[in-house]
């Protein structure tokens, strides 16, 4: 109900509409964290673990960033596309096992070096979700200035100066955040398992994102390049966290899920 009175505000310019679907998610958001609490408290530890921890946690967030940066900076629409992305996160949790890991990994899996990296790369993978979002309002607003497109709408946007100077500054704290969680991955393979995994799909897939990320402060920072081509460029970054994330641990040798 809430993406539905986001996208008819998206589409229509009401104002009421958008903020009963601030409200609608806010109480989403209050249900996600006592569900969060609850597990937490009957599990003892923090539910990040299986499939279905780690695609709520990512949901979770992404909802309270998502809130925090409506309210603090007011950029209209912004709430719609990266609860989207939650919402699929939410839908994709529904379908996955909702138990605790296998008793023969329990000992592998539940070690506080490992929950730690598991945290930093979902943040990571979070602040790029927003970053993307920003991005691509970027991208769809250039297009309507280009068409002369003139309306409501495009002005609340923001201007494209604001849109690209925040999808930078959130994958400027993303990408420490995501280079520190790979390292406490490399940290935690060589204490669990006496290597350091180079030559694994889920590493060197996460190793690709991590460059082209840093490909795009490079360019934004060193060569000083803004707008279309740089919202473009971190848009493609984002789609290969989706594929790091779905599709690479698939054939990876002990990365079940992340």
């Amino acid at each position: 109900m809430s993406l539905l009175g986001y996208f008819i505000d998206f589409i229509q310019n009401n104002r009421k509409v958008n903020r009963m679907a601030f409200w609608l998610l806010s109480i989403v958001w209050v249900f996600q964290t006592v569900i969060f609490m609850a597990r937490m408290i009957e599990l003892n530890r923090l539910p990040i673990i299986t499939p279905f921890e780690g695609l709520f946690f990512y949901g979770w967030v992404l909802v309270t960033l998502s809130l925090f940066i409506n309210w603090y900076f007011r950029v209209d629409f912004l709430v719609l596309f990266t609860n989207i992305v939650g919402f699929i996160m939410m839908s994709f949790s529904m379908f996955t096992p909702t138990g605790d890991v296998p008793e023969q990994l329990e000992q592998l899996l539940i070690s506080e070096l490992l929950i730690i990296h598991v945290i930093f790369i979902l943040l990571s993978y979070v602040l790029f979700t927003v970053a993307f979002a920003f991005s691509l309002l970027y991208v769809m607003q250039h297009h309507m200035l280009k068409q002369k497109r003139w309306g409501k709408r495009l002005l609340r946007f923001g201007s494209l100066s604001k849109l690209d100077k925040l999808a930078f500054v959130t994958t400027m704290i993303g990408f420490p955040i995501l280079v520190i969680g790979i390292i406490l991955g490399f940290v935690w393979a060589s204490i669990k398992l006496g290597e350091l995994p180079f030559t694994d799909a889920k590493v060197i897939s996460s190793l690709i994102v991590l460059f082209i990320y840093g490909v795009y402060l490079y360019q934004r920072v060193v060569k000083l390049n803004r707008g279309y081509s740089i919202a473009l460029l971190n848009i493609a970054a984002f789609l290969l966290v989706l594929i790091n994330y779905f599709l690479s641990s698939n054939f990876s040798n002990f990365h079940l899920w992340y």
